[in-house]
This record gives C-alpha cells, sequence and structure tokens, in this order.
C-alpha cells in the first residue's frame, strides 16, 4: 500500500488490474462461481544475466490472502466506474456478491530466501477461479520486485565478500512502499542494514546512517562540522570526507579522531562518496594507520553495484563497508523480474479431479507446464543442489531418476542416487494460514545457506553455469500430448 494514499488493509482488494475484476464479473456471470483453478507463478529467464534468484515476498502473501475483501468504499467506487461504450462496468448483482467477498484460495510457495530458477513455479495457488483471478495483480506486484531486489542485493552481498552492506536506496526508490519493499528484500538478500527508519521499524531491521554534505557546509569550516558531529555523536560518528577535498578531509578526521581519544571515545569510520574510491580509499588507510588509528573502518557509497565492488576489491582497496543506493533500488540493468501468472488447471468442483491445461505459443519457450506442479530440489553427497524436477502426482512416473529440460524435450538429466525435498511449502489453506509469518532473520539465514551450497559455477557473473530444471518424464509425456491435441484443434473436449 502506498503510505500516502491508503488508509486501510483492505484497500489492496483494489490494488489490482481492472481485467481481473472484469473477468471475475463474467466468471460470476457465467455461472462458474464453483469452478477451481490452478496457477503458478514463475518466470523465465534469470535476473542480471545471473545463475540464480532468490525468492522474496512469500512471506506476506498470507497476509495479503486474509487482507482481501471489498469494504462499503471500495464497492461505492466500483459502482460509480463506467464503461467505455457507456453505463457502469460492473452490475449491482455482481457488486453484492464482492461485498460479502472472502478469499477461499490454497497457496503454496517457495519459502522466502530460497533459490528459485526459470521455469519452476515460485507460488502455486489453488481455488475458485474468481478468487485466484482476483489475486493475481496483487500477488506478482509482491513477489516480483521484492525477487528482483532480493537476487540483486545478493550478488551485491556476494561482490563485497563479506564486508557489510547497507542499503542506502530510499531516496530512489519507487515510491515510499518501493522503498519498503527494498529495504525488506535488501536485508533477506543480504544486506546488514538500511538507512530507511520505517523499515527498520517494520521489520526490525538494523538502521545505519551518518552524515551528507550540507552538515559540512552548514558550519564555517570542514573540521568545525567535524569536531560538532563527533559531539553531537559519539556513538555513531562516521564522518564524510569529500564536501571540498578528501586529502584535507582526512587530515581534519584524524585531528577529531585523535580528540576523540583524549576523551575516552573512537571515531568508528570514515565515508568517501566520490572519486576514485580505489585511490581514495588507499590514501586514507595509510593516513589513518600512521597515526595510530587502524581501527578507523572506510565506508564507500556512490553508485556502487556488484560490479564496481567487485573492481575495487580486486584492486586491492582496504575498504570495511558498503552503502548501496540507487543501483539496488532501482535494480539496474533490469527494472522487472517479469514473473507470470498462469493457468495449469481446472476443476468442475472442489471434489471433482484436476484436469490439465496448457497454454501454447508462437515460441516455445512461452509453452507452459500443465497439472498441479510441486517441485522436487535434488542434492550432491555434499548437500550442494544439482537439479530441480517439477512433478504432478496425478501423472503416471516414468524414470524417477529422469529429468526432462523444461525447454528442450531433447535434453534430460540424470538424478539417480540423490537426495531431494520437496520446495513448495503450504502457506494459506481455503483463505486461513496456517501459521504466524515467518521471523525475517530466517528468511535471510536460509539465503545465506543456499547460497553458500550453490556451485560457484552457478553464482559468477560471466556466463554462469545454467541449473537443471525439468519435467518428470510422465509429466514431460502429458504436456507433449497436450500440446499434439491443441494443435490440432481438438483441445480437451477430445478427452
Amino acid at each position: 500500500m502506498a503510505l500516502t494514499d491508503c488508509a486501510k488493509a483492505t484497500d489492496v482488494a483494489l490494488n489490482t488490474d481492472l481485467y481481473e475484476l472484469t473477468m471475475a464479473q463474467g466468471f460470476w456471470e457465467s455461472g462458474l462461481v464453483d469452478v477451481e483453478g490452478c496457477f503458478n507463478v514463475f518466470f523465465r529467464e534469470n535476473p542480471f544475466g545471473g545463475g540464480y534468484a532468490i525468492a522474496c515476498g512469500m512471506g506476506q502473501i498470507a497476509q495479503l490472502v486474509e487482507n482481501f475483501r471489498f469494504d462499503d468504499d471500495a464497492i461505492e467506487y466500483l459502482r460509480g466506474v463506467q464503461a467505455p461504450g457507456g453505463g457502469p462496468m460492473f452490475k449491482e448483482g455482481f457488486l453484492d456478491y464482492l461485498g460479502d467477498f472472502r478469499m477461499r484460495v490454497s497457496v503454496w510457495a517457495v519459502p522466502e530466501g530460497d533459490l528459485v530458477f526459470p521455469r519452476e513455479p515460485m507460488v502455486r495457488v489453488e481455488g475458485p477461479l474468481i478468487d485466484c483471478q482476483l489475486l493475481e495483480t496483487a500477488l506478482l506486484n509482491l513477489v516480483n520486485f521484492q525477487t528482483l531486489v532480493a537476487t540483486k542485493a545478493a550478488r551485491v552481498v556476494q561482490a563485497a565478500r563479506g564486508r557489510a552492506v547497507s542499503d542506502f536506496g530510499l531516496r530512489r526508490a519507487q515510491g515510499p512502499d518501493g522503498g519498503l519493499a527494498v529495504a525488506r528484500a535488501s536485508y533477506i538478500g543480504g544486506c546488514n542494514s538500511t538507512s530507511n527508519v520505517l523499515a527498520g521499524k517494520i521489520y526490525g531491521i538494523p538502521v545505519f546512517g551518518t552524515h551528507a554534505h550540507s552538515w559540512v557546509m552548514a558550519f564555517p569550516s570542514e573540521l568545525e562540522a567535524f569536531r560538532a558531529f563527533a559531539e553531537s555523536s559519539p556513538k555513531n560518528c562516521v564522518l564524510l570526507l569529500d564536501t571540498y577535498d578528501v586529502h584535507q578531509g582526512i587530515k581534519n578526521a584524524i585531528v577529531v579522531a585523535k580528540e576523540m581519544e583524549g576523551r575516552g571515545e573512537r571515531l568508528a569510520a570514515i565515508r568517501i562518496d566520490s572519486g576514485d574510491l580505489a585511490k581514495l580509499s588507499k590514501e586514507t588507510r595509510r593516513a589513518f594507520d600512521a597515526e595510530g588509528l587502524g581501527y578507523v573502518k572506510i565506508s564507500v557509497s556512490n553508485d556502487l553495484d556488484e560490479y564496481t565492488i567487485q573492481s575495487l576489491l580486486a584492486q586491492g582497496a582496504p575498504i570495511d563497508s558498503f552503502g548501496v543506493g540507487t543501483k539496488l533500488a532501482t535494480c539496474d540493468q533490469q527494472p522487472s523480474l517479469g514473473g507470470v501468472y498462469k493457468l495449469s488447471a481446472t476443476r468442475a468442483t472442489p471434489d471433482a479431479p484436476w484436469e490439465p491445461v496448457i497454454k501454447l505459443s508462437e515460441v516455445a519457450y512461452k509453452r507452459t507446464v500443465p497439472g498441479i506442479q510441486r517441485v522436487m530440489r535434488y542434492f550432491d553427497g555434499s548437500g550442494a543442489p544439482v537439479a530441480d524436477m517439477i512433478v504432478d502426482d496425478s501423472v503416471a512416473r516414468g524414470d524417477a531418476s529422469t529429468i526432462v529440460d523444461v525447454v528442450d524435450d531433447l535434453t534430460s538429466y540424470d538424478v539417480s542416487g540423490a537426495e531431494s525435498r520437496e520446495l513448495l511449502v503450504q502457506l494459506v489453506e481455503r483463505g486461513r494460514r496456517l501459521g504466524p509469518d515467518e521471523d525475517i532473520e530466517r528468511a535471510k539465514s536460509r539465503c545465506r545457506e543456499a547460497l553458500s551450497s550453490l556451485d560457484v559455477a552457478h553464482r559468477r557473473f560471466l556466463n554462469p553455469q545454467t541449473y537443471p530444471v525439468g519435467l518428470e518424464m510422465g509429466l514431460a509425456a502429458l504436456r507433449s500430448d497436450l500440446t499434439r491435441r491443441e494443435r490440432l484443434g481438438s483441445g480437451r473436449s477430445s478427452k
């Protein structure tokens, strides 16, 4: 919800695309209120040209489902929406239906912080078609952006090689709620802290900040500004050196550091926000070490990303922490994940058997996977993930040790002897959450553990190796059969 515009949590029901509501009205009017569907959220390509993505946003799905309702204000607004051809967009009977509406979906999702790969379901939603359709946009809005941010953060943290990374992106984020999403997802992705105080309050993320150039400019001299800040914040004193001249800033910071020592205090760090960060950080380190101030840390900022950080450390820059803002908050190089929400099965009533459906396309890579999909992740003897298999328990199994590539039917992977675990975990049962929200620290820990177990070939930035994702052989055969039937124009009616 946009902090400045939404007053109630239930406003989330209108945080949707109009066509979700028009389709819901169509389902209602066509007598399909009891027809159920199964939808899957997935993406087709790893973000940033990388070898993986980090699942994020799933921890807020249960709250979304519980709050999804149309109050009197929402109904009154919809009553006033006009159709392009004239007259009300929505019928009174449908508005009455929405007035009593409560979500009845069941939801399974990859736990936040875990690895996800192209084509496999990150989220599976089952329930009445109307409910599933109404949920689509809000759900994608949660998962797409936060997964993208968490993945970007994980890459930045990987490049930092154990050095602290703070999210500085609030002022460049996509609005207030975008700033909150960035802080939350980047923390799960591995960042140590955020500059966003509201995110600290809401999510319990450690907050971090120094001072701006305006602080220095407000005083008669840089030295006086440094002294004033040290006196005001002796327990959180980080001095920004580049307002005028870094070389003089180093000298002034050393003076203040010595004065703080005389009072039994310590200068925590200095920050450099412009110029040749590798060269200036080396000069700073030498100067502070020469004065016996080796404990003073060096922090840098200024349009950093994983590639810049990687380059700085490759040059031997003695940097202790990074403030990463614009390129993290805006997910520089890739503004969206491109996750989609596709129907994979329907059934006439909640007690009827599921009937798999498939979407075809002029291009093969857009062909969907039918059925009620689960994901099995396989691990080698060291605990490293080696492949993911999409399965449907209602389909007769083929060779359980063979995975058919999800895009190329002629490619397969052998997972014989590998241990496996199911990836999707149920969060919601018929509209009701199954437990309390998971602690954000657990999601952060899961991300760290998952990345540490992933082979470096999949984690490298340049030409990462493709992680195998495919179908169980029986499911692959079902998809091929449905494809042939739909191509022939017979569809499901031939069954």
